[in-house]
């Protein structure tokens, strides 16, 4: 029914009746988490079953808890007297080798990418080198690392940084083609200087493509910090693998890999939540 003035009697009162009701944070999370390990809980399961029931090929593929009870039984750290690597160090140092690497190329890849959609005449002397260098592959970087930072962190750095700036550098500059023209026509009929348009506007529809493509090359860039680990730098997880390879240790091979994924995983994981952080208006997938 409706009253004189022509307003619905009731609808007050069922607006606030129906409340949207949304998940608490504690069960998404646990949601999350049950999806995420769910799958590697049946395969460590099918693992296990066929090593208990005599798989030949468990000699060469030891089950989980195999490797994992060797890394009980050494204390968490592999090599040898003074030189042995605690495990959780190892950890600790390839994923900051990764980060470090990261942020330092996703922040130089978004001001070249602005100064180059910005000026016609350092495109022309910017963009053709950037196309050239971005088909080489990050493990290609890792002798000319060390040839000029020797082995060290900066090598590893250097190799991450190199694996992700030209693709990112590549992606800001479509990113910012791809703006609507609408919203900075917009922008500028309300009074918009040129640089707020820039920080307003351009600035930050650019950054969820660049951002998605920060976590897609990060990929590479994990491998690649592995590799150079392998041949250039002396400790991480990388070196971990190569060490149980001399020995001809398939258990500290394993685990080895188990850390890099489960690291890896978790470093992505990171991006993500950095992500929903920064670019809260933008879902993440």
């Amino acid at each position: 029914m409706t009253d004189r003035s022509g307003t619905v009697e009731g609808v007050g009162a069922a607006r606030t009746d129906v409340a949207p009701r949304t998940p608490g944070v504690a069960l998404s999370w646990m949601t999350a988490l049950l999806k995420a390990f769910t799958p590697w809980a049946v395969l460590i399961a099918l693992w296990e079953l066929a090593a208990a029931s005599g798989w030949s090929g468990s000699v060469l593929f030891p089950p989980p808890s195999a490797f994992l009870s060797y890394a009980v039984e050494s204390d968490f750290r592999v090599g040898f007297g003074a030189e042995a690597m605690p495990i959780p160090a190892a950890i600790v140092v390839s994923a900051l080798r990764v980060l470090a690497g990261l942020a330092i190329g996703f922040a130089a890849a978004v001001a070249t990418g602005i100064l180059i959609s910005a000026s016609g005449a350092f495109a022309d002397m910017v963009m053709p080198v950037v196309r050239g260098l971005a088909p080489i592959a990050p493990i290609a970087w890792i002798p000319l690392g060390i040839v000029l930072f020797g082995i060290g962190n900066p090598t590893a750095v250097f190799v991450v940084f190199m694996g992700v700036y030209f693709i990112l550098t590549i992606s800001t500059v479509a990113s910012v083609r791809a703006v609507d023209q609408r919203l900075i026509k917009t922008a500028r009929s309300f009074g918009a200087s040129k640089s707020q348009v820039w920080t307003r506007v351009i600035f930050p529809a650019v950054l969820p493509q660049v951002f998605t493509m920060l976590r897609i090359n990060f990929f590479a860039a994990w491998m690649a910090v592995l590799a150079a680990e392998m041949v250039g730098v002396k400790n991480g997880l990388g070196m971990m693998i190569i060490l149980g390879r001399e020995m001809f240790n398939t258990k500290l091979i394993l685990l080895g890999m188990c850390m890099v994924g489960a690291t890896g995983y978790l470093v992505d994981t990171l991006l993500v939540q950095i992500q929903r952080k920064i670019l809260w208006w933008q879902p993440v997938q």
